[in-house]
């Protein structure tokens, strides 16, 4: 048998396990693990806008609150597996494409590898938080500290601005593809009642605006600290969200992004149900 048999082979079993039900669970597992953090980074978020600001409305803060409650620890780790599964599925159509037709598009493969890093970054922060390492820095520390050490290499300025540029343009490209619901490609649309399409439609576009706009304000904050050469602009959730009862809008503005996140949560939980994997 040559190599080019075992190369052959090799990659007719990969795209086995990628199309296999055992992959297909880890996805959706993965939407409603991402469905619960949002969910409750919301509820955070709703408590600071109604005077409750005690906790950091972030990924810490919702890993936190579920680490309080009965069962917690046992939360934590079903989270941190289906973040490794939403992790694996990504990097499955990195490798051999996603469903639909545009699923073997490099674009397509190349974005779909970008949210494997994210996804396998976010299931090692649930993960360590699971197994006893709380973190000794919110995300707003942590978000200034990253920007102060890009900014001491070679053209750091500069390299924190493109950062900055591209979440910025990230947070748009969302809130465009929510407006658009550009996700109804990705759906089993023949197996959803009207109703079910309704859930979808009006979370999916609440809550993609909601978080296309946190995404924006985030990669805004960062340009501002490239721009001033102050690492401590720059922000992370908690604040990016607090911030936006500094705007003519008040509280009500992170009310309605709160909501929005709250919403996101919720069409995560749709997506693991109704989701072409």
């Amino acid at each position: 048998m040559n190599a080019r048999t075992m190369s052959l082979r090799g990659r007719s079993k990969g795209r086995q396990a990628a199309n296999s039900s055992a992959m297909d669970a880890a996805a959706r597992w993965g939407f409603a693990a991402r469905g619960v953090i949002y969910l409750l980074i919301g509820l955070l978020a709703l408590q600071i806008a109604f005077g409750g600001g005690g906790k950091q409305a972030d990924r810490g803060g919702a890993l936190a609150e579920i680490g309080e409650k009965p069962m917690g620890s046992f939360v934590l780790w079903a989270l941190g597996i289906g973040l490794v599964g939403m992790c694996l599925w990504r990097l499955s159509e990195a490798l051999f494409g996603a469903a639909g037709p545009d699923g073997h598009k490099t674009s397509t493969r190349l974005l779909s590898a970008g949210r494997f890093l994210f996804y396998g970054f976010v299931a090692y922060s649930v993960l360590t938080f699971a197994a006893g390492d709380k973190g000794g820095s919110s995300g707003d520390e942590q978000s200034q500290d990253v920007t102060a050490k890009a900014m001491e290499l070679p053209a750091g300025q500069w390299l924190v601005g493109a950062a900055g540029i591209g979440i910025l343009s990230a947070g748009l490209w969302i809130g465009v593809r929510a407006a658009k619901r550009s996700y109804h490609k990705h759906l089993k649309l023949g197996q959803m009642s009207r109703g079910a399409e309704r859930y979808i439609d009006v979370t999916g576009v609440g809550g993609g605006l909601a978080r296309g706009l946190l995404f924006a304000a985030l990669g805004w904050f960062v340009v501002k600290a490239a721009v001033d050469y102050e690492p401590d602009k720059a922000k992370g959730f908690d604040a990016t969200l607090r911030s936006f009862t500094d705007t003519p809008a008040g509280p009500w503005l992170l009310v309605l992004v709160a909501l929005g996140l709250v919403l996101f949560g919720m069409f995560s939980f749709g997506m693991a149900r109704y989701r072409k994997v």
